[in-house]
């Protein structure tokens, strides 16, 4: 039983460890919420959206850049959009994890 508890333990101090290191680093906990952002807009958004530096045609939605581009829209505003449906939109039913992502993603487009 002590072995088991020590086990245990031990396994406890790494989870907390790595829990911490998370905390510690604010900056790589923003850029892997942006990584998974894109993953999530590349495998769900980017059919529909222009590619930056393509023309907009009548059947694309605008670029992510001239989205993020528009006065006023902040964390607030996306976050409001992603709980809404918008019609002829395709409505995927995002988990709250992925919208959260995705809001990140968007705002690391406004930094550049």
């Amino acid at each position: 039983m002590p072995k088991l508890k020590s086990c245990l333990m031990s396994g406890c101090l790494v989870l907390v460890a790595a829990s911490l290191s998370l905390f510690a680093t604010p900056a790589l906990a923003g850029k892997a919420a942006v990584k998974r952002g894109e993953r999530v807009v590349n495998e769900w958004c980017r059919d529909c959206h222009v590619r930056d530096g393509a023309d907009l045609t009548a059947d694309m939605a605008p670029a992510y850049a001239d989205i993020v581009a528009v006065p006023g829209r902040d964390r607030a505003w996306f976050e409001k959009f992603l709980e809404d449906d918008h019609f002829p939109m395709t409505t995927f039913r995002l988990f709250e994890h992925e919208k959260a992502d995705v809001v990140e993603y968007l705002l690391s487009l406004q930094e550049h």
